[in-house]
């Protein structure tokens, strides 16, 4: 019996309050604690949920009133692990216009502090009164730093070790002479007369990078729906900006194109207050442009991070990127740059892959993975 009602109970959690009208079977009775020793019951579970996923109170209904948003988000962190509040907090912001309180001075320190919920801020940081701007400010901040310690010893072992030198054939040229090593183990050949060290041996750095040798243009689609990839592309263009081996451009566009590569070397969240969050997208108008900056395509990773709504000329689109992939250049197409499922036009994916062009979504490390296949293959 324990284990029906068990079953019984866990049906009632994921089809809602809608089942009790259905059938008295699903109906909660009197709440129950979740765990001995919790203060937290089932009806408390069963309340935050609803709140999140049927949102009666949206429509007018005569359900629970609109909960205090801090002590639900208390709620929340009390009955959800990390990932799945993570993912709750998501689609509350999404399904029931939480966003709009946000912006409120006794909610914000209440929230998880995670990329989807400073991709929100971004988008409303116009509209932000002024005393909480400096908290915005903090909290992204706090989400880039987190974001960019993440990822920053995985892109540079990644990047720094696909083009790492043959350990026991290095390149003997004079950018590649070890100085110290040179002069230590030739000091027994000094010449006090002539006070210099004649070399009986020349020693060279074993990993020779070439400086600046692949260049990497990552163009990003400022839709809303991409502001989480944005966020993404951003601090790890900074990355790839800090690495010598690399010449890295980052565009930002809708249906305007704005060339960020300028203020990569700067702070990361900075550079992503500078987004524009929402409007039209001009697609082809922004690959045209990123097109003029390729300078060798072989040795050039381009990276387009949009869900493909074109808003601009299809056949442009196309055309430049066939151009693109035909010239040799590594084109990829990434319908979205994190974890979760993106939302993205199908026919033009389709004809974009059909160019021979790698089209998928992709976390970061994903990401990595391809551009060190592309890196070790040496163009």
């Amino acid at each position: 019996m324990a284990d029906r009602d068990d079953a019984l109970l866990r049906w009632r959690l994921v089809l809602g309050r809608r089942a009790e009208e259905r059938d008295p079977i699903f109906r909660l009775g009197e709440p129950n604690s979740l765990c001995p020793g919790e203060p937290y019951s089932v009806g408390d579970l069963d309340r935050a949920l609803t709140f999140v996923y049927e949102s009666r109170w949206q429509r007018g209904g005569t359900e629970d009133p609109l909960p205090y948003i801090p002590q639900w988000l208390d709620l929340m962190r009390t009955l959800f692990q990390e990932e799945t509040l993570a993912m709750v907090q998501k689609d509350a912001f999404e399904r029931t216009g939480l966003a709009e309180f946000l912006l409120q001075p006794d909610i914000l320190p209440h929230l998880k502090h995670d990329v989807h919920l400073a991709a929100i801020l971004l988008q409303y940081k116009g509209h932000a009164p002024d005393v909480v701007k400096e908290t915005i400010r903090e909290i992204i901040r706090s989400v880039v730093e987190k974001l960019r310690q993440q990822l920053e010893t995985q892109v540079r072992q990644t990047v720094l070790g696909a083009l790492r030198r043959n350990r026991h054939a290095p390149l003997r040229t004079y950018r590649n002479l070890d100085w110290r090593t040179t002069i230590r183990r030739n000091l027994k050949h000094y010449l006090p007369e002539r006070r210099t060290v004649v070399p009986e041996r020349f020693y060279f750095w074993a990993n020779e990078r070439r400086f600046r040798d692949w260049q990497v243009v990552i163009l990003v689609d400022q839709s809303g729906s991409m502001a989480p990839s944005a966020i993404h592309a951003g601090v790890m263009a900074a990355i790839f900006a800090s690495l010598n081996v690399l010449q890295t451009h980052l565009v930002f566009f809708s249906t305007e194109v704005v060339d960020m590569t300028p203020y990569l070397t700067d702070d990361p969240m900075e550079l992503l207050f500078g987004l524009q969050l929402g409007g039209g997208t001009d697609i082809a108008r922004a690959v045209a442009y990123g097109a003029q900056l390729v300078c060798q395509p072989e040795k050039c990773i381009f990276v387009l991070i949009t869900d493909l709504y074109e808003g601009g000329d299809v056949h442009l689109l196309l055309a430049t990127l066939k151009a693109l992939r035909q010239s040799k250049g590594h084109v990829l197409c990434l319908l979205a740059l994190e974890d979760g499922r993106p939302v993205y036009n199908k026919d033009l994916a389709r004809a974009v892959a059909a160019l021979d062009i790698p089209t998928f979504a992709a976390t970061p490390s994903r990401l990595l993975e391809v551009m060190e296949g592309i890196l070790r293959g040496g163009g």
